[in-house]
Parts: C-alpha cells; structure tokens; sequence
C-alpha cells in the first residue's frame, strides 16, 4: 500500500456484552468528506466494541497517493488498514461511497466482515436519483480541476456491482437509508430483496440522515448490532 489511512479510534464504553472485543466497527464516510461526518456516531455506537473512523485515500488527513482513485482501491486500502493493525474481522458501517467501498469489500473479502451496515449505497450511478446524477454528469465533464474531476467521477462512472452479485454476501446486513435519499427507494429495496440475511429501514430524513437524524439512526444501527440472533448463515 502506498500510504497509510488517517484513523480516530474510540474505545469501548464496556468490556462485556455480545459484542467480540477483538472485533470494532469501522466507519467509512461518503465522497468528499472525511470522519467528521459521523461525530454523531462515534460516541454513541462504541457500547461494547471500538469504533474506528477513517479518512478515506484523498480525503481529510489521508493521502491522495499514486495509487489510483477507484472504490477498488479503497477496499484494497481497508484491507491493507486491517492487516497493519492485525484485525482479522470487524463490523462496517459505510456511507454513500462508504457504504459502496463496504459492499466490494465484503464481496472480496466475505470472511473478514462480521456484519454490514450499508447506508445510501448504490450499486450503478443510476441508482441516483435523475435529478441528483445529471447535475454530477454535467459537472464531472465540465471541471477542469482534476482533483474535482476525480472525486466526481467516483459517482458518475461507478460503481458498477451486479444485482445478482449480492447473493455471495451471506453476513447479516443492515441496509438503511432516508425516506427522501438521493437514492431512489427502489433501488435500495432491491439492494435489500437480493441480500440473502438483510434487514431494510427506511428512517425519516434525506441522504444524510446519521448526521441530520443520530437518534433514530444510531438507536436504528446499535439495534442491529446487539441483536445476538443476527448471525452470519442466519
């Protein structure tokens, strides 16, 4: 790996309860932000297990590196974080983009992902909403800044996941989204129908809705975590 990801670690409340020590949640916000994103997060979901936030490659404190810019390599780049850090299996939360990096990693990596939370993920641009990818399209052939050019065209050329590739994910997956995303609706709930152990919420709010709504998100998340029945195969 060319660089090292910038990560803020914040350490379980308590020691006991369902969660595996050895097993933190690790947050992966959307494009064109960094770990703040999830300040509403961080102190209120580390119950029992750590949670790890991370700048994803160009992003916040991360480096842009020589790598390529792709949700490829920011799955390689969780990988290669997890192995430096000797974590062998952990809980994703991933956001937007996030939550598109999460999905290929759990694709690529099945065995090292405990449980799935996507949020607002997409798997094809046009998953967006017309209104939201057209203004990205428009945008990302018009720039001449090339980092801007870069971040854009992670929306507007990917990602491209199939639908039937969904059910090779076998952890217990949280798919959650707002009742407004820029998301269309059904394209999450079919996310969630080809899913073969996933669970759908739709909570009251826009794209953004960990930031916008904490509470019903966070109460939303720590239920699906804590729900000992959830377990891979189940």
């Amino acid at each position: 790996m060319d660089i090292t990801l910038h990560a803020y670690r914040v350490a379980p409340r308590a020691q006991s309860g369902s969660a595996d020590p050895t097993c933190p949640l690790i947050l992966l916000h959307g494009n064109g932000e960094d770990m703040h994103y999830f300040a509403h997060q961080l102190h209120a979901l580390n119950t029992t297990r750590e949670v790890i936030a991370l700048d994803s490659r160009g992003h916040g404190e991360s480096p842009r590196g020589s790598a390529p810019l792709t949700l490829a390599q920011m799955s390689d780049d969780l990988a290669a974080f997890m192995d430096d850090n000797d974590i062998a299996q952990a809980d994703l939360l991933g956001f937007s983009d996030g939550g598109n990096v999460a999905l290929i990693f759990a694709l690529t990596h099945p065995e090292r992902v405990h449980k799935l939370i996507l949020n607002g993920a997409n798997l094809e641009p046009r998953g967006l909403k017309t209104s939201v990818l057209l203004p990205i399209l428009l945008e990302h052939r018009l720039t001449k800044d090339p980092a801007r050019k870069e971040l854009l065209g992670l929306m507007a050329d990917e990602p491209h996941i199939p639908l039937t590739a969904l059910a090779e994910v076998r952890m217990p997956v949280l798919v959650v989204a707002g009742t407004r995303d820029m998301i269309k609706e059904s394209h999450t709930r079919a996310i969630a129908d080809a899913l073969p152990n996933a669970t759908l919420s739709l909570i009251e709010g826009d794209h953004f809705v960990a930031a916008t709504n904490p509470d019903a998100f966070n109460a939303c998340v720590l239920a699906f975590l804590e729900d000992e029945q959830q377990v891979a195969g189940a």
